[in-house]
Formats: C-alpha cells, sequence, structure tokens
C-alpha cells in the first residue's frame, strides 16, 4: 500500500488541483466566447427588428394613403 500513497499524494496536491484549474479556465474562456457571439447575434437582430419595424411603418402610410378602411374589420 506504501507504493500507491506516494503517487497518490503527488497526484491529488499537485495535479488534480491544475487540472481542476485548467478546466474551468477554458471554460470561461469558452463562455466569453459564446456571451461575445450572442452579443453580436443579438445586435444583428435589433438592427434587423429596427429595419422591419420602419418597412411596416412605410406599409402603413401606403395602405392607408390608398384604402384608408382598410384596418376596419367587416
Amino acid at each position: 500500500m506504501g507504493i500507491l500513497q506516494v503517487p497518490l499524494i503527488i497526484f491529488l496536491a499537485v495535479v488534480a488541483p491544475l487540472w481542476i484549474i485548467a478546466h474551468y479556465v477554458t471554460s470561461w474562456k469558452r463562455a466569453k466566447l459564446i456571451s461575445a457571439n450572442d452579443e453580436k447575434l443579438l445586435g444583428e437582430l435589433y438592427e434587423s427588428a429596427e429595419r422591419m419595424e420602419a418597412r411596416i411603418q412605410t406599409l402603413d402610410k401606403i395602405l392607408d394613403a390608398e384604402a384608408p378602411d382598410w384596418r376596419t374589420k367587416e
């Protein structure tokens, strides 16, 4: 049993903490990349929504001029 104690102690004292630290550093970096990509995607979606809103307002104006009763239900 004495032969296994020394490598086990070295593993638990040195290797395991470094392994855990490396794992979490990698996870944090991956989370940052996802957040940056998500932020970029949200910006693009926001711009797209603004363009669609402008188009809808333009269509509303055109329809109001062409057919003033288009909003009323029959």
